[in-house]
């Protein structure tokens, strides 16, 4: 008997923006591709205003949150994982210096009990106008 490899698309978490799947199973580890808070079939980004142009004029980064959250749970649920088998989740943020203790407030809401492991890193941009983005390991099956 091999070991199980297979590629997860979720249905109802937002569409990759480059060409890789939403996550992908090895054996009984599931891996997901950055995650970040865009809205599936649609251009709005929650929390993120901009002005005529396209350009951000502010953000919220705990609405941000809770949107990269809901993605990441819909993943792990197509995928037939579940949130609390989360074991390490690698964050991104764009301003540590502005979002890092909202974000934990967020962060500590949805993982309480789960306490996986985290690293957060600051980056100068991510590849859509989104301000945090989300690399999370879990376990399956």
């Amino acid at each position: 008997m091999g070991v199980i490899h297979r590629k997860i698309v979720s249905e109802r978490a937002a569409e990759p923006v480059g060409a890789y799947p939403h996550a992908r199973q090895v054996g009984h580890l599931l891996f997901l591709s950055g995650i970040g808070p865009r809205e599936r079939g649609s251009r709005t980004i929650p929390g993120v205003r901009t002005d005529d142009a396209g350009n951000v004029t502010d953000y919220d980064i705990a609405e941000e949150a809770r949107s990269v959250f809901r993605n990441v749970r819909y993943i792990l649920e197509d995928a037939g994982s579940a949130w609390e088998n989360i074991v390490d989740v690698t964050v991104f943020l764009t301003s540590i210096a502005r979002d890092f203790t909202r974000f934990n407030e967020v962060y500590r809401e949805h993982f309480g009990a789960v306490e996986p492991c985290r690293t957060t890193v600051e980056v100068n941009r991510l590849p859509t106008p989104i301000h945090v983005e989300l690399k999370v390991i879990a376990t399956i099956g």
